[in-house]
């Protein structure tokens, strides 16, 4: 057997596993091999002229997901992250203002997509967000929410997510908008070490999805690949 077909093998029974959990906690959960099969996923789950809303995610871009949508050409897609077929490096003035409008349009889409910072073994999804679109269209608002995530994901418990977010997550995406946006570096994003900082950060907001009241209305993506950040 090659180190793939290992690693392969070894990502889908740990995928299967924390689907097992999700789906107790009322959390339909797909897995899928790689990212080719997530965007054909995708593709299937979002109906032709579905509204879409977007949450930042590097695992979405990863997909591909967007160049096929924009082909269908059926959708209106609330993406203050992507304009004319490319991916969008704005300042950080106009970043703030088009999430604040566009953030308002996903609220009301049919379908929205989004990544994760992390997924409990115990059927837990934990997302972090500076700017508090992502997690509020989570929570409440669109129809139907689909949520990507590589297994890279996968962690024990809340406890793990949230220091996953603090160590990992926040650090290298701090990184990745200084460079890509002119933020203005935080203490994380220098020193690659969380010090709960108070001015701009990355983790302004966390929401821990426990279980779903609404069936099927959040569903799971699970990626047999690392993913994301």
């Amino acid at each position: 057997m090659h180190h793939l077909e290992e690693m392969q093998w070894f990502n889908q029974k740990l995928a299967e596993r924390c689907a097992k959990v999700l789906e107790r906690n009322n959390i339909k959960c797909h897995y899928v091999k790689d990212r080719d099969e997530a965007r054909t996923k995708l593709l299937e789950m979002i109906p032709e002229g579905a509204t879409i809303g977007v949450g930042g995610s590097l695992t979405l871009v990863q997909t591909g997901i967007f160049d096929e949508l924009e082909k269908r050409g059926s959708h209106q897609i609330h993406n203050p992250y992507r304009k004319e077929g490319k991916q969008y490096h704005p300042p950080l003035e106009t970043v703030l203002q088009e999430v604040a409008e566009v953030g308002k349009q996903a609220l009301t889409a049919d379908v929205f997509l989004t990544g994760i910072n992390a997924i409990t073994m115990d059927g837990k999804l934990v997302a972090t967000d500076g700017f508090g679109n992502r997690v509020a269209a989570l929570i409440w608002g669109p129809e139907r929410v689909i949520v990507v995530s590589g297994v890279n994901k996968i962690v024990d418990n809340v406890d793990a997510a949230l220091r996953r977010v603090k160590e990992v997550a926040a650090p290298i995406n701090a990184q990745r908008l200084e460079k890509q946006h002119g933020y203005p570096p935080t203490p994380c994003g220098i020193t690659g070490i969380c010090v709960d900082c108070k001015d701009i950060r990355h983790c302004t907001y966390t929401v821990i999805v426990e279980c779903q009241t609404w069936p099927q209305r959040i569903e799971v993506v699970l990626i047999g690949e690392d993913l994301g950040y």
